[in-house]
């Protein structure tokens, strides 16, 4: 049960520190420069981490098995990051740009899962999509 929950955790713990840093960071720090020192931290962090856990017997033989997947992932991570930093500095309040972009990607992902995986949606899950749009009419209401 742990192995089943303990993302789950990190992914909370890591996004409640991931908004409060992005908030902070200066509205007069160029957002690019920013994200590359971010993302430079971020690299070399994952790459020692790689270091010491990796089975290959070469590094090569471990890049020979990615794909395009690694490119376009940086590319939205790149969005991602871009779209909290400019939500942040636009006025949105971190306790409501989560709330609002994550209920939008998770009625968005419910049909992307029906379109290109095949995935089922219920009729518990399109009730949850209509309570979903009841909440966002209601927290954004001003």
């Amino acid at each position: 049960m742990f192995n089943y929950i303990w993302p789950i955790g990190m992914i909370v713990l890591s996004n409640i520190v991931y908004n409060i840093t992005t908030k902070q960071t200066p509205n007069h720090a160029n957002a690019f420069l920013s994200l590359s020192v971010t993302y430079g931290v971020a690299m070399i962090s994952t790459f020692v981490v790689f270091l010491f856990t990796h089975k290959e017997n070469s590094i090569q033989a471990s890049f020979s098995k990615l794909n395009w997947t690694s490119f376009v992932l940086g590319i939205a991570i790149i969005g991602l990051e871009l779209g909290y930093i400019f939500a942040f500095r636009n006025g949105w309040q971190v306790n409501m740009t989560s709330l609002v972009a994550n209920i939008i990607l998770a009625i968005s992902l419910l049909f992307v899962g029906f379109l290109l995986y095949k995935e089922k949606i219920s009729l518990t899950q399109l009730a949850g999509i209509a309570l979903c749009l009841g909440g966002l009419v209601l927290i954004l209401k001003k």
